[in-house]
């Protein structure tokens, strides 16, 4: 017999291996608002902390659902009250970086309209700025492609029959 010394076991076979970390899973909703301004359809855009334009949203709450998170979020960051809530435009996410942890975020968007109201931008939540833009040139104004991709499907649905009866409604 060998009296080759017993092989020391490390205290973990990924020591100095870098682990995949997972994303923490974060979701929010909010809405794509319309509203028809001397006959063009306009979308309410915001300003973020970041000086993009962008959509209202913000995160779903433990007892509500999407639908009432994106009305809520929308009213929270835009100071709008008078919000329809229309269908569901779709689901997009991305991942960033906040505070070191790796956060993947999914964010479900409705169609709503506003038929008045001024808008109000929540400071307090870095929202500088709010505005009313043609829905065609918001396409351009937006500063986020996934964001870009929402107002693609409002802008199909506006040429809906359910969607079309809401704006003229």
């Amino acid at each position: 017999m060998s009296s080759d010394p017993k092989p020391t076991r490390l205290k973990s076979a990924r020591l100095g291996v870098p682990q995949r970390r997972r994303a923490r899973e974060e979701w929010s909703a909010g809405g794509v608002v319309l509203r028809r301004i001397r006959g063009v359809i306009h979308v309410l855009l915001i300003r973020d902390p970041y000086g993009n334009w962008g959509l209202p949203k913000g995160h779903i709450e433990e007892t509500e659902g999407p639908q009432q998170a994106g009305l809520r979020e929308v009213e929270e960051e835009t100071g709008l009250a008078d919000l329809t809530l229309g269908r569901k435009l779709r689901t997009i996410d991305w991942y960033f970086r906040l505070k070191g942890k790796l956060i993947h975020k999914h964010c479900t968007f409705f169609l709503m309209t506003s038929d008045s109201g001024d808008p109000v931008p929540e400071e307090a939540e870095g929202i500088t700025d709010c505005a009313w833009v043609p829905l065609l040139e918001a396409l351009d104004a937006v500063g986020y492609e996934n964001a870009r991709e929402v107002l693609r499907d409002a802008t199909r649905a506006v040429f809906e029959p359910d969607t079309r009866e809401i704006l003229e409604g």
